[in-house]
């Protein structure tokens, strides 16, 4: 099943706990200190990883589609 990764950037406070628990797929902008998405897309083998950002991000701004 793929997964897609979802991020709303109005929710985003920029807590940065989804790069301290997803690195490869999420960064932080410099000039809005919000979230960036790296990989829409991850792999099947990253879907613990992007659980434990979605998990982790207290503003609920993350989340995982399934198709």
């Amino acid at each position: 099943m793929a997964m897609k990764l979802v991020l709303d950037l109005d929710a985003c406070q920029g807590y940065a706990n989804c790069l301290i628990e997803s690195p490869g797929l999420f960064d932080i902008d410099d000039g809005t200190d919000k979230a960036v998405l790296l990989d829409e897309t991850p792999a099947e083998d990253r879907r613990a990883e992007a659980e434990a950002a979605v998990r982790g991000c207290p503003a609920r701004a993350i989340s995982i589609e399934n198709s």
